[in-house]
């Protein structure tokens, strides 16, 4: 039996759950700079080539898959995303039935490239291939928003003030949607008033993940 949200359908204007971990469970990000990449890379493939704001000292000695495609900016919107230790959650909108697939190809093996290079280091990065799971459910919208921005809870050992930390986690799009930082390639207009509506619910994580279902990280 294949693996979860392996088997995927597109859709138009579809909203999907992307994940993917490495494999067997090992760290994808093993120090700020890797996680720092990824970033860049998404940037990258989501900004206009005319927006040189994509541009950093990190381009100078690492660059995207040659066969990048210019205008994917114009087919995906990134609503949301969280990078973990040896994963990653992505919330993605396509305006066209082919986009996240070019997307996440081009996502992939250029942050795989870049971690084998520097890791010295051969072979697959990525547990199989990323999952894909279309939200349907109104009621999935307004969880996974929650369930992607408070995964980093899990690395805190001390649960004190563990809202506060995950708040301050650098690498997810939270920030954004508590409007103390605005990432240009972060397109929060259809999600704000489910953040908003998430932030004024208890919300558990555990409870979201069992709400999400097969939508989430086994």
């Amino acid at each position: 039996m294949p693996s979860k949200n392996i088997i995927r359908i597109y859709v138009k204007d579809g909203i999907y759950h992307i994940y993917n971990r490495g494999v067997e469970k090992r760290q994808i990000f093993m120090d700020e700079e890797d996680y720092r990449m990824f970033l860049y890379f998404l940037k990258r493939y989501l900004l206009s080539p005319d927006d040189i704001s994509w541009r950093s000292d990190l381009h100078k000695e690492w660059s995207p898959d040659p066969r990048w495609r210019s205008d994917l900016h114009k087919e995906i919107r990134l609503l949301c995303y969280c990078l973990m230790p040896n994963h990653f959650h992505l919330l993605v909108q396509q305006t066209t039935e082919k986009a996240i697939t070019d997307f996440m190809r081009r996502l992939i093996n250029s942050y795989a490239k870049y971690f084998n290079e520097k890791y010295k280091r051969v072979g697959s990065l990525f547990q199989g291939r990323y999952k894909a799971a279309l939200i349907k459910k109104e009621i999935h919208f307004l969880h996974l928003p929650y369930y992607i921005h408070y995964n980093p809870s899990k690395l805190f050992d001390n649960k004190s003030d563990i809202k506060e930390k995950v708040k301050n986690y650098s690498w997810s799009s939270y920030a954004d949607y508590l409007g103390k930082r605005n990432t240009s390639w972060i397109y929060k207009k259809d999600l704000m008033e489910q953040f908003i509506e998430s932030e004024n619910k208890k919300f558990n994580l555990e409870d979201s993940k069992k709400l999400l279902g097969n939508l989430t990280l086994e």
